[in-house]
């Protein structure tokens, strides 16, 4: 047998138009144009100019870091099956819109946390130094030894964690190495194997959000945005806090009511590090001021928390991985598919795996006015027999059952009631 016989056989692909609607790398999506796929990057798309795009250039697979996806957008392309969010956040994705088109959305979750647990403690450090402030004094000419050795240190104090991802741990991690005591709010139905990294990293539960923010030096917010977050860091969040605490944001700026993080600063003192903003440009390059830019108590970036070469290689990685599972079939990190089987009843029907056996069965229920909102169908051993469980909305009537189990290519038909309902 030659060598060649000895690999199997070879995947093919049919060629989809994949859709790059910010940079990644070339030599990680160069895999993707050898298999025969178009790939086209184009950084210079934006909320508005995307869905004429896609619908003069119908993509099956769209890649956005920050650009905004709209309904509009998902509606151009009739193409679209999937959606792959660069990164963490899928905030930018009209989630609503995709999964009434039947549109995957994917994202990247983990690959920048690194990176952003490092500008975390960067923020912090340089708050607590007052460094950009001495350095534009440096620059100046102006020499205040006695103004900038006023720091307190960060060695002994509590950092208090909100948002115990892969960025909080990273967090934890440098935080502990730097000899701070890391805290962070106790939640119920952790698995144990989430507990064990707690205990690994050193974490110390507290009960309520009170005592957190009362216990706490440096508070660092890593929480994704969602309805429930949006806000969450408002007037009553910073008067538990500390009077002269740090406060970190690397999430989004929208967890943050800046007017009221801004009155805080002049009644508690609290000083601030910031990569986010609730109004930041959406352009890469803009002129750009806030109340809380300008603010001498707030130490700022550019939203540059995931952009580093190490991070963005990986996440470009990731990325690619996510497309390469697409294409073999395979959905990987999808974050808009429902959590478990919806229906409330489970139809099994063991069968032949025989060309239109399924179709039968769909066509016995349709009949019926059952909907199929759910199913699953796994091959044994041999390719001879499969089983599919069919969720189902109701059950299916006497009529029904045994319409289906009549057929000489079903072997087995019987229904259930879920039994987690």
């Amino acid at each position: 047998m030659s060598a060649e016989a000895d690999t199997g056989p070879e995947k093919v692909h049919i060629p989809m138009h994949i859709l790059c609607a910010d940079s990644l790398s070339d030599h990680l999506l160069a895999p993707l144009r050898e298999a025969g796929h178009e790939v086209v990057v184009d950084a210079d798309l934006n909320a508005d100019t995307l869905p004429g795009y896609l619908m003069e250039n119908p993509a099956e697979v769209l890649v956005v870091r920050s650009t905004k996806v709209t309904a509009d957008a998902i509606a151009a392309s009739t193409a679209l099956g999937l959606i792959v969010r660069a990164g963490a956040g899928t905030d930018n994705i009209d989630k609503d819109a995709a999964s009434a088109a039947g549109v995957y959305v994917s994202n990247v979750p983990g690959q920048n946390a690194i990176a952003v647990a490092e500008l975390a403690m960067a923020l912090l450090l340089a708050t607590d130094r007052h460094i950009p402030a001495g350095m534009a004094d440096f620059s100046a000419g102006v020499w205040n030894k006695k103004m900038y050795s006023t720091a307190d240190g960060i060695y002994g104090q509590t950092l208090a964690i909100l948002g115990l991802g892969d960025i909080g741990f990273a967090l934890a991690d440098r935080a502990t190495a730097f000899g701070m005591s890391v805290i962070a709010l106790r939640k119920p139905g952790r698995s144990t194997t989430a507990l064990a990294r707690l205990r690994s990293a050193g974490i110390t539960l507290v009960d309520t959000l009170e005592d957190l923010l009362a216990t706490a030096d440096v508070v660092s917010v890593h929480v994704p945005k969602s309805p429930d977050t949006i806000g969450m860091c408002n007037a009553e969040f910073f008067d538990k806090m500390r009077d002269g605490a740090i406060f970190l944001n690397t999430a989004r700026g929208d967890v943050v009511v800046e007017q009221d993080l801004l009155d805080a600063m002049t009644r508690k003192g609290i000083r601030a590090g910031l990569d986010v903003w609730s109004d930041e440009p959406s352009a890469g390059a803009a002129e750009w001021t806030s109340a809380l830019s300008t603010n001498p108590n707030v130490i700022g970036s550019h939203h540059i928390g995931a952009s580093t070469r190490q991070a963005q290689n990986a996440v470009a990685a990731g990325t690619v991985a996510v497309i390469d599972a697409y294409l073999d079939g395979r959905i990987t990190n999808c974050v808009n598919l429902v959590a478990e089987p919806v229906g409330s009843m489970i139809l099994t029907v063991r069968h032949f795996d025989r060309v239109g056996v399924l179709a039968k069965v769909f066509a016995t229920l349709r009949s019926e006015g059952l909907n199929i909102q759910e199913m699953n169908n796994q091959l044994f051993t041999g390719s001879v027999a499969a089983v599919a469980s069919i969720y189902l909305e109701r059950s299916p009537s006497e009529a029904v059952l045994e319409a289906i189990g009549s057929d000489d290519d079903i072997l087995a038909v019987s229904v259930a009631e879920r039994a987690d309902r």
